[in-house]
């Protein structure tokens, strides 16, 4: 993409999602994600009714009776966007690739926390850290990530999103809240990294599909292609048999992934490339609200 039509589409989703973030998102964001940020504050005598995660340990063996930590909520909070740039995001069937999706909903959520005095930082990965932005404040700073990743130039083909929470777990001192954005399509089990960026951080997973994963069309004899791994073939969409089979496939692969993320604790939406990513936003605020 030339550095003219970068610009271009870099101006055209700064209005698309500023407007959004202003108009429709601002008070549910700030209301989903207030008091997230906690800092540690001081210790006390336990209570009845007080949060047993909370007992500070140490203390309550030295003086022989149970204490508690007491957090007080950070007037700024860290936002992280996790953004997968793998091959399998390179793909579309309906108005726009996952990609651009992953872009517009990146960027509305930015100019949501910049809105919210909040700090943003991006990584970018494949089955590697492709690149780490630190948090930051500000319009120019968006402006920069949203050019990055209109424009980014990975290194590997592959996801891998363990590798993606684990960098978070060890780059991040601070508790943060941490966007996962993704098509998830990978094979591996992340639940333990997951579990553990989560107990640390606030991480909400938004996965972007493109529907013909769900469902594929009957159009007769078709060449796939894996885009992570380069591997072809032929299948004939005219069987009901293989649609079928890669229909049981998608519902297996969401099972997993709801599941996945109910063990973790994970907060979790899915939007098609083909819907509108605004109602799954606003459906995720609510719930967290």
């Amino acid at each position: 993409m030339e550095t003219s039509e970068i610009l271009k589409r870099v101006r055209q989703i700064e209005i698309k999602t500023r407007g959004l973030s202003n108009n429709i998102f601002a008070g549910e964001y700030h209301s989903a994600f207030k008091g997230r940020g906690m800092a540690f504050s001081e210790v006390r005598e336990y209570h009845y009714g007080d949060d047993i995660r909370d007992i500070d340990w140490n203390v309550t063996a030295r003086f022989g009776r149970p204490f508690v930590k007491v957090f007080e909520e950070e007037r700024e909070l860290t936002v992280m966007l996790l953004i997968d740039v793998s091959a399998s995001l390179d793909f579309s069937t309906a108005v726009q690739m996952k990609k651009d999706m992953v872009a517009e909903i990146a960027a509305t959520l930015a100019f949501s926390a910049i809105q919210n005095n909040d700090k943003i930082g991006v990584i970018f990965f494949s089955d590697r850290i492709e690149k780490f932005i630190p948090p930051k404040k500000g319009r120019k700073h968006i402006l920069y990530i949203i050019r990055e990743l209109l424009d980014f130039k990975r290194e590997s083909q592959r996801t891998d999103v363990g590798c993606a929470v684990k960098y978070l777990t060890r780059v991040m001192r601070r508790r943060c809240t941490a966007f996962l954005l993704s098509d998830f399509i990978d094979p591996a089990d992340y639940t333990t990294a997951l579990t553990i960026a989560n107990r640390k951080h606030d991480v909400v997973a938004i996965q972007v599909y493109d529907r013909r994963l769900a469902e594929l069309p009957d159009v007769g004899l078709m060449k796939v292609v894996d885009a992570e791994t380069g591997h072809e073939q032929y299948i004939d969409t005219s069987s009901s048999k293989l649609r079928r089979a890669h229909r049981e496939w998608w519902l297996r692969h969401r099972r997993r992934l709801d599941e996945l993320f109910a063990r973790c604790r994970v907060d979790a939406v899915s939007v098609r490339t083909d819907q509108d990513y605004v109602t799954a936003l606003m459906s995720l605020f609510a719930k967290r609200s």
